[in-house]
């Protein structure tokens, strides 16, 4: 079983960047496209940008698109997420995962807490 462990994540100024790190176990990470999620305060848990296996290809949500930029060094196991132009609605801890048609592939990791505010 992949175990994920997320990091980055702190308190921000709206406006602010924040650059969230995601390292995976194990040996299969590269096979497999990876995502990130979020869950904000009172919210379900939501997609916010997938990668493709070999890091070539990517999508966003579109709440998201033109502020983040998801990419990957699959030498080192790693995902990551930088986020610019933060605003108080990205507030949330923010998880990392590969996903499946069923869901996810793997058990979540602790997650990593974001917050904007002024």
């Amino acid at each position: 079983q992949v175990q994920l462990v997320e990091s980055g994540g702190g308190s921000v100024q709206p406006g602010g960047s924040l650059k969230l790190s995601c390292v995976a176990s194990g040996s299969t990470f590269g096979k497999y496209g990876m995502s990130w999620y979020r869950q904000g305060p009172g919210k379900e848990r939501e997609l916010v940008a997938t990668i493709s296996p070999v890091g070539d290809f990517s999508t966003y949500t579109d709440s998201v698109k033109g502020r983040f930029a998801a990419s990957r060094d699959n030498t080192r196991n790693t995902l990551y997420l930088q986020m610019t132009s933060l605003s108080p609605e990205d507030t949330a801890v923010y998880f990392c995962n590969a996903p499946s048609p069923g869901g996810v592939l793997w058990s979540w990791g602790q997650g990593t807490q974001v917050t904007v505010s002024s």
